[in-house]
């Protein structure tokens, strides 16, 4: 028999302990009235080092997030047509670029009235400007809202974001390190956007050609799902080469199917989904550290900054789309507030490069944390009335 050590135990045991105490907070959450995806996170607390003190993060465990989050975008992007993601285009680019603006004009200006390095300043501020659209994407799908034009307007607008957040990091990265290499990034850009155009525009054409062929052509089981997982790792690593982010490539590589593949397809990809989301979710708790805030000055920054994060997010993406009325603004603006995964990505980069002090580390992962909490509820306020039936969208430049 294995010992209680051996990597044969450890595998079930932390795959049993994180999607356990994950479904049955969810469930908890659900009774309580409140969106199960706060359950998942906070079982990732619950079990992780600042409690109980049961699963340590590892790469194993965010091999299994990454998935988790790749898969998630994946079902979301096989809901969305990307001639209705095109539409709105002009909107979600004013959107993006005033939901980077001031989250990082708000980030650097608090870290600098609190008396901090400068470089801590840009970091702050460069780790604000992100958005998790896995969260709010979940949320969205699991109330079948993702045909509203203000849930549109989010996706749309958080691909962007995802692209100028890079640049962001680029840059800011440079900055730390001595050098800023203005070429390098500027074919980076061009790389990343040129990705996500052509995709977008050329996909859904292509594969409503190549799809059904395919399933004519080829013997094996479920062909369509085998393909469509192809496509979606093949898209995720040139999203990566293309230097966005992973995730990006496998929404993109979700709206190219979502009009040709069959509904089994999107059963299989939802049954996969179940079972690697809870390791996405619970991997965001997994990294707080509640000892941290003992020290009460890093506790008060932190709420200060996670107030000033929701807040610079509600009112810079929320002006984005105010030409679409009151309501979706707010919306589109609540759609925007959650920093997940994507902050922290940021405060580790800065801790690696020796320019992040681990209290300024803390601070960020507080407020990447506290917004991901917050925005589910938010969402689910903000989108009380909204129907689940398909919505016309308008032409909006």
């Amino acid at each position: 028999m294995h010992g209680t050590s051996s990597p044969e135990f450890a595998l079930p045991l932390a795959m049993l302990v994180i999607f356990g105490s994950a479904k049955i907070l969810a469930e908890v959450c659900e009774r309580l009235s409140m969106p199960a995806i706060v359950g998942e996170i906070l079982a990732g607390v619950l079990v992780g080092p600042s409690v109980l003190g049961w699963i340590e993060p590892n790469e194993f465990l965010s091999a299994l997030a990454n998935l988790g989050a790749m898969f998630l975008l994946f079902r979301v992007g096989m809901e969305v047509k990307s001639s209705e993601l095109i539409r709105v285009g002009g909107t979600a680019t004013v959107v993006a670029l005033l939901g980077v603006v001031v989250p990082f004009a708000a980030g650097w200006l608090l870290m600098a009235a609190w008396g901090l390095p400068q470089i801590e300043q840009i970091f702050t501020g460069a780790a604000m400007v992100a958005t998790s659209v896995g969260i709010t994407a979940q949320v969205l799908a699991s109330k079948g809202l993702l045909a509203e034009r203000s849930s549109k307007i989010i996706l749309a607008a958080a691909v962007i974001d995802d692209v100028l957040g890079l640049l962001i990091l680029a840059v800011v990265s440079g900055m730390a390190q001595g050098s800023v290499n203005y070429v390098q990034i500027g074919i980076t850009a061009a790389l990343a956007i040129g990705f996500t155009i052509l995709v977008a525009l050329l996909g859904t054409r292509s594969m409503t050609k190549v799809v059904p062929r395919l399933g004519e052509r080829l013997r094996l089981s479920e062909s369509q799902f085998s393909f469509s997982l192809i496509l979606l790792f093949a898209l995720a690593l040139l999203a990566v080469y293309a230097g966005v982010a992973a995730i990006v490539g496998a929404f993109l590589a979700g709206m190219a199917l979502s009009e040709s593949v069959e509904e089994r397809v999107k059963e299989l990809t939802h049954g996969v989904t179940e079972l690697l989301l809870p390791f996405f979710l619970a991997g965001i708790g997994l990294h707080v550290d509640l000892h941290t805030f003992a020290n009460l000055p890093v506790l008060a920054l932190s709420i200060v900054i996670s107030i000033a994060a929701v807040l610079s997010k509600l009112v810079g993406c929320g002006l984005g789309a105010l030409s679409l009325g009151k309501v979706d603004a707010i919306r589109v603006g609540v759609g925007m507030v959650p920093r997940g995964e994507v902050g922290m990505v940021v405060a580790q980069l800065g801790l690696a490069l020796h320019v992040v002090r681990p209290d300024t580390y803390a601070v960020v992962v507080f407020m990447a944390v506290a917004t991901t909490l917050v925005a589910p509820p938010m969402l689910k306020l903000a989108f009380r009335g909204a129907g689940t039936g398909e919505q016309e969208v308008a032409e909006i430049s």
